[in-house]
């Protein structure tokens, strides 16, 4: 038996680092396409008071060459971030290639929309363009070779700060995934007591029904002389 425990306490453990490890990676690329007036939009996760850098590429269609092209000169990206609650956080007008950045102050789910000004650009007009994008998000935003050049740290010290911002991305994952445990617990009771609610009014509305179909059939009898 104890080394059943052990085993299944070395697998909680082992559990845990994953956990961990998934959450504290917080950057990843994509491409996708888009045409003229399309718009679209992504799903980001993000904890509270943490910082996010998104970095965007765009390659426009060549219709005669059928390849997409390295660059895309006067071309524009418009971008729009909005949080849980909907309140824009970043609404801005940017070129064929760009970075944003904005910090959440509400934990949750954010809203991240690009789209291009292809209607102010007569050569992308019915075309069709490849947007590659990087979010970052936590402290995988910092540039930390730019840290350590501004302020002068060696390679010992610019590792413990690299630990330290893991530590603080890591603390505010486990808070925002307690927040997202507490509005569980508040839905489900929510939806609980609903259910007991409306199980209470089902159980009246049978008894109600039940007394007056008695008493009716009772005024039936009574009318036919039959009691």
């Amino acid at each position: 038996m104890a080394g059943v425990g052990v085993e299944r306490l070395q697998a909680m453990v082992r559990f845990t680092l994953l956990v961990l490890t998934v959450c504290a990676a917080g950057a990843h690329g994509l491409y996708f396409h888009i045409g003229e007036t399309e718009k679209r939009c992504f799903i980001e996760e993000i904890p509270d008071e943490t910082m996010v850098i998104g970095n965007y590429r765009t390659q426009m269609w060549d219709k005669q060459k059928e390849v997409f092209l390295p660059s895309t000169p006067g071309l524009g990206m418009h971008v729009e971030v909005k949080d849980p609650d909907g309140k824009v956080v970043l609404s801005r007008q940017y070129g064929s290639e760009g970075r944003f950045t904005f910090t959440s102050h509400t934990p949750g789910d954010h809203q991240i929309c690009l789209h291009s000004n292809s209607t102010r650009m007569a050569l992308f007009a019915g075309g069709k363009l490849r947007v590659h994008l990087d979010i970052q998000v936590g402290e995988h935003a910092n540039n930390y070779p730019e840290i350590a050049a501004k302020d002068k740290l060696t390679e010992l010290q610019l590792r413990a700060r690299q630990l330290l911002d893991q530590v603080e991305q890591i603390q505010k994952e486990q808070d925002y995934q307690r927040y997202r445990e507490e509005r569980f617990r508040l839905t489900s009771e929510s939806t609980n007591q609903r259910v007991l609610w409306w199980s209470i009014a089902q159980t009246v509305i049978l008894i109600l029904t039940g007394i007056w179909q008695m008493r009716h059939l009772k005024s039936f009898f009574e009318a036919k002389k039959l009691v």
